[in-house]
């Protein structure tokens, strides 16, 4: 699993077309404790387009990848929703519920990289 990886690429293409903002992806293959290879990470200023980022991307990455989420929370209180491809989990934060769990800084040991256009 790396950057260039298939299902890595169509994540974070699938959330810039739906408009999601501050992407960041944190590099956790080196970190032990880490539950999978990736974190990507956006934000966007709505329920409504959490869900719709959410979806997109669920949607994208079955139809390039064949790939099916191993499981997805948070669809319905929408203000985090975490997909979860077992070696990338996608975090879909609304901005006040991302400060607050500050997952960049819980994993601050991992490589950190912004993918805004």
């Amino acid at each position: 699993m790396s950057r260039e990886s298939e299902i890595f690429t169509t994540i974070i293409k699938a959330i810039q077309e739906k408009k999601g903002e501050n992407v960041v992806s944190l590099d956790l293959r080196q970190i032990p404790e880490a539950v999978a290879d990736f974190f990507i990470i956006c934000e966007a200023n709505s329920n409504t387009q959490v869900r719709a980022i959410a979806d997109f991307v669920e949607d994208q990455v079955q139809q390039l990848t064949g790939e099916q989420p191993y499981k997805h929370e948070g669809f319905t209180a929408q203000q985090w929703i975490l997909v979860d491809y077992v070696n990338v989990v996608v975090h879909v934060f609304q901005p006040e519920t991302r400060k607050f769990y500050n997952l960049e800084e819980m994993w601050s040991d991992a490589e950190r990289l912004e993918h805004n256009d």
